[in-house]
Parts: C-alpha cells; structure tokens; sequence
C-alpha cells in the first residue's frame, strides 16, 4: 500500500510516505516554506495545506498523486463539537470544521491527479498514537500515551498496542488540557503560544515550585484515567509579561510550579496505564510528550521498564501517524523508525554545483570531521550541514552548530548568534558508548528527548551544555548509524580530551532550521559561524568575506 500522511488543519503541516508499512520520507512545510511550523495555528490558516512537503515525499518514491492507495488526514471533523460546547472560547472555530470537511477537494486540487475519494480522515489522537506505537522499535506489546493542546473534541488519549492494533483506553474530554494549559502559561509569560513552550521549560529551572499547592486546585488527576486542566487563575499567580518584557523571580517561580504540577499529573496518568496493561513500554507523542524533562521523570518514577518518545511529537508527527495506522488497517506491518533524518538531502555533485552557484570560496579537505575537529578545537563555531535533513523540531547531527563545551563562555555567545534568550540552554552530543561515564539519565537517548544529570566531576569541564539545574538534554550517537558525526566527535576527543560537542539547531531566532543548501548559505552569510561544514566541503568565514576565490581542487585536511 502506498499511502501519504497530511496534517494541516491546526499547526507544523506536514506531509509522510509510507510503501508496504515503510517509512520513505517525511518532511516539515516550514522546511520548504521558510515560515517558522509552517503557519500560525489560527482558523483562518486551516486550510492551508502542506503542498511542497507532500510533492517533495511523492517525488522520493517516484510516485504521482493517482498512484496513491490513500491518503490519511489526521483529523475527523465527524468527531468534533462546535467550540462553545465544549467550553472553549474560539468562536471562528466552526471555519477550522469547514476547512476540514474540503480537505479531500483541497488536496485533489493541490495534487493534480489525486482521487478525493481516497482521501482518509483519521482521527487525530490515533494519529498521534500510531506515530510512535507503530514507529517504536521493539513495541509490538505496548501502551501509548498521548497528550497535547487538543484534537476534535479531545486533547488526550491513552491506548495500548497489540500487534498491529491500537485499543483506545481513555480520552479526556475537553476543555480539560494539560497542553492548553501550558499554552496559557506561555502566553501569560510573554512569549508565543503554540510556540514557544520549550522556552517556559527552560524558565523553570530558574524558579521553586512555591506555587504548587494552589495549582494543585486546578490541574490534578482524575483516577480513572484522565485529569482535570483549566480555570487557572494566572492574573492571581503573578503579574503578565508583555513580548520582550524581563521576567521575574516570581514568574520563573510560576513556570517551575506548572512545570512541577505537569510532571505530577502526568505521573499519576503514568501509574494509571500501567495498572491496566501491566506493558513493559511505554510509547509517548502529542506536544507534551517534547517536554524533556517531564520525559525524564516518567522515566525515572514509572512503572515501565522502557519509554520510547516519537521524535516528532507535535502536530507534525501525526502526518507519519496517520500513515501509519492506515497501512496497518489494510495488513502492511510497519517497519519501526530507524532514525529521524526522513528529510531532504543532496549529493556531493549537487552540493557543489550550489557552492560553484554561489560563487563562494570552499574547500574539499581530506576528511571534514578532522577538520571540523580541529576548528572547534580552536573555539569557532562550525554549521554542520550533512545527509538527510531531521523528521520535529531537534536537530540531530545533520542540520546543527558545533561548539566547543568546554569553554563557559559559549553558551552565551551561541544564544548572541541565533539571537536567543541568555536563560535558554545548549545540548551535548556525546558517543552513546561514552554516554554514561558523563551522564545520568535514560540511555540511550538519541533523538534529544530526555534530560539527563551531569556526573559532578563533568561540570566544569563541559560548563557550556550544563543548565543551571545541574542537567543536560542530550544526544547519544550511535557510530553504526551516524559514522561521520562519531567521527568527529573521537577526532575533537583526541585533540581536547572531551568526548562531547555542543550541539544546537542550525537556524537563527524566528526562523525554521535550515534545510537546503541555500538556506545554510544564508544562515551562515548573516551569522557570525566561522566555519560551515555542508556535505565533504567547507567554507571558511575569513576566506569567504576576503574575497577569497572559489576553489574545487581537493586539498588534504587542515
């Protein structure tokens, strides 16, 4: 079966292609659009659909839009309930049902050829579901949970995986929504809904959870598998932040409070899953499920012996999701997912033929892990730009920056060059054969979804990726799977005796990471990088503003 995954209708649109229950591709329209998850998650954007990502996905397998089997949207309007009777107030969300209902017209439109008879509405939380239960290796026994801002008439779902097939256990209804909350606590904070959250997490290990108690009043767990989430009183917890505005004591003190009482409920979920299905794993998706640290406590104080998170979590995942379940419902296994780099890529030639384009001085070293090894030696920044490009929001060691760890100072000074807030962390990226000399946590842990403690002797020989809780969220790699990153990490061992790199997403403030060639040539033409390092070629910051001239002749490495 030949099946494509679209999510569109609230935010990250994305687009998946799963042959015979494989992954072949799975892409973000914000990769191609260059408009930071693709659109803002308003009504009057639900019908905007990810056009170039399903192109692109199609493309890759060689396929048109009438060789298609089905496509699953991951959303079913039949589920939903006008806005007011479900005690939300967005009273334009009756355009959101519209949209979804022509969304079979929309795509025919959108990909000449397609049947709209083909078109699948998939419910979303089963999307979500079947994106990491399905896409889990060694999960074939497994329970899921799923929880974000909301769905049709949902924002929660727990469920369990037998073979093939997912049982839905419980949905909590809305309004109650732990993601919601956690939208409102961003808003309330100064920075932007639906966007900006990873920020608030950061904030938390700033504050103390004082205000935990009277949280407790509104966000708490049921017992019977679900929670109740709303009527925060926020203007009575502490004073609004308007964009921009400096945060205080007492609004770090409200973020490590909410933050405190997610983990609890969550928990408490956690217990309650576990005592239906008595499963050893547990699966995680749904835009909670990219809070790292509430990951690491479910862990940690779980039950579960193994807790897999789906690398693409949010909205976007559910595109790959969808997918997913339709070609399981039709008898294709699905293949577990191997890695998240689904994305685009170029060959050597192409990316050539780029830099030649640009006009730009480059350089072919003997090795470019060697010599990305020693620039971070010598304290630059490197861009690092090499193979497929990443499936979510973490940059994995294909679209990233380097930095050297060990020197304190470069934390603030990645956080000047992507034009971040100072209280936002950087993540280690060590050899997971190395992982757990240094770091205290769920290993391995290879797509950046858990946050680890940092052994006391490791502190202050890697101050930049360590946050001012003691913690890192880091990357394990995995030689066998990531040959030219483990390369370079022994090489820069070999030079400085730390087995780590600080390893951060390659893009600035506001905008997506960057996914083609053009894009790392404008990121790295804007930003002071002293080095970018794009497939076997390197362009060198000093040479590139000299005027330095464009050169193709292989040289040995530096």
């Amino acid at each position: 079966m030949r099946i494509l995954g679209i999510n569109a209708l609230f935010h990250d649109p994305a687009a998946a292609l799963v042959v015979d229950g494989r992954t072949v591709a799975a892409a973000e329209e914000e990769r191609f659009s260059r408009r930071k998850h693709g659109k803002r998650p308003v009504p009057f954007s639900a019908w905007e659909l990810p056009e170039k990502a399903a192109v692109w996905c199609l493309e890759q397998a060689g396929l048109r839009p009438q060789d298609l089997d089905a496509v699953a949207y991951s959303f079913d309007p039949a589920l939903a309930r006008p806005a007011a009777t479900m005690g939300l107030d967005d009273p334009w969300d009756h355009l959101r049902l519209t949209y979804a209902r022509q969304a079979p017209g929309f795509l025919h439109t959108a990909l000449p050829g397609l049947d709209p008879d083909a078109v699948r509405f998939v419910p979303h939380h089963m999307a979500h579901a079947a994106s990491c239960a399905l896409a889990a290796p060694g999960a074939e026994t497994s329970s899921v949970l799923v929880l974000d801002g909301r769905g049709e008439a949902t924002s929660h779902l727990a469920a369990r995986r037998t073979g093939d097939r997912l049982e839905p256990l419980y949905g909590q209804e809305l309004p109650h929504s732990l993601g919601l909350v956690y939208e409102e606590l961003t808003e309330h904070l100064g920075f932007l809904r639906s966007s900006d959250e990873y920020k608030v997490m950061a904030l938390a290990s700033y504050g103390t959870p004082r205000m935990l108690p009277e949280l407790r009043r509104y966000v708490f767990a049921t017992g019977d598998g679900g929670f109740h989430a709303t009527g925060v009183p926020w203007a009575g917890l502490c004073p609004a932040l308007r964009s921009g505005q400096a945060w205080s004591q007492a609004h770090a003190d409200l973020a490590a409070s909410v933050q405190a009482c997610l983990e609890e409920t969550l928990l408490d979920l956690v217990r309650w899953l576990h005592g239906r299905t008595h499963d050893r794993v547990l699966t995680l998706a749904g835009g909670v499920a990219l809070n790292c640290v509430a990951n690491s406590r479910i862990a940690q104080e779980g039950q579960f012996d193994r807790v897999w998170v789906q690398p693409a979590a949010g909205d976007a995942g559910t595109a790959l999701g969808g997918a997913l379940l339709l070609s399981a419902e039709a008898g294709d296994r699905p293949g577990p997912m191997t890695g998240a780099d689904l994305g685009r890529h170029w060959s050597d030639a192409e990316v050539e033929a780029w830099l030649k384009t640009a006009a730009v001085p480059f350089e072919r070293p003997a090795d470019v892990a060697e010599t990305v090894a020693e620039a971070l030696a010598d304290d630059a920044i490197v861009a690092w730009f090499q193979g497929r490009s990443e499936y979510g929001p973490r940059a994995l060691g294909h679209r990233s920056l380097f930095a050297h760890p060990g020197r304190s100072g470069n934390l603030e000074r990645l956080n000047d060059v992507k034009g971040r807030e100072q209280f936002r962390p950087v993540a280690p990226m060590v050899l997971a054969e190395r992982a757990p000399e240094i770091f205290d946590g769920p290993l391995p842990s290879p797509y950046m979804l858990f946050v680890h403690g940092v052994a006391p002797q490791w502190r202050d020989r890697i101050p930049a990726v360590v946050h001012v809780d003691g913690t890192a969220r880091i990357q394990t790699v995995d030689a066998a799977a990531e040959p030219l990153v483990a390369r370079m990490l022994t090489a820069f061992e070999r030079r400085t005796g730390l087995p780590v790199v600080v390893n951060t997403s390659l893009n600035t403030s506001g905008r997506p990471m960057v996914d083609d060639p053009r894009d790392a040539l404008e990121c790295f033409g804007s930003a002071p990088v002293d080095l970018l390092a794009i497939g076997p070629f390197v362009i060198r910051r000093g040479a590139l503003f000299a005027g330095g001239r464009t050169d193709t002749a292989p040289r040995k490495g530096t």
